[in-house]
């Protein structure tokens, strides 16, 4: 089947959260959180390493809301289910719809970091996919350096099926990093 042709929820929500596709307009609070949250992000993101623009965050969000649609690519945003603020973002990545199984990435608003949102997060954004997309794999890839990132999969019992040594650049592009690979299937 086409994945274009798959009907499933734009949004859902966890205890705490509402977790929805992007829309045009959300760029600008997008570009906040980033720009409050630049240092933490420049360590481990490729794209935090350029100059962001609200006009630029815009087009990133504007891509992000086509690619959902058309289904290459799930960003999900994520806001605080009572007060609407943004917290962060996610996404089931790089899916391949035949098996099907995804690949779950994240980031988080610095000021609201460590307050649990991104585990509540991570663990909503693999119900959905198991239940909605009918996955068989979600997959979390990260740096093995990330401490705070390689926690939410140890938390929410994904297993670490191992470790890629040399398999990736660190986000500024200066040496060569090890990935560890973690895993639910179903």
């Amino acid at each position: 089947m086409n994945p274009i042709l798959i009907d499933f929820p734009n949004e859902f929500t966890t205890d705490r959260l509402r977790i929805r596709m992007p829309f045009p307009g959300d760029g600008k609070m997008v570009y906040e959180s980033v720009s409050a949250s630049i240092n933490e992000l420049k360590q481990w993101l490729p794209f935090a390493q350029h100059e962001q623009t609200e006009q630029s965050m815009e087009a990133n969000i504007r891509e992000a809301h086509s690619k959902f649609i058309q289904r290459d690519d799930l960003r999900l945003l994520i806001f605080d289910k009572e007060t609407n603020r943004f917290i962060g973002s996610s996404g089931l990545h790089h899916p391949n719809w035949q098996i099907p199984k995804f690949e779950i990435g994240y980031w988080i608003d610095t000021r609201l970091s460590g307050k649990g949102y991104m585990t509540e997060a991570v663990e909503g954004i693999a119900r959905f996919a198991f239940s909605e997309l009918k996955a068989r794999r979600i997959e979390i890839r990260c740096d093995t350096l990330n401490v705070k990132s390689k926690a939410i999969p140890e938390r929410l019992g994904f297993t670490l099926e191992g470790t890629l040594r040399n398999d990736d650049l660190s986000a500024d592009g200066s040496r060569l990093r090890d990935t560890h690979i973690f895993a639910k299937t179903k």
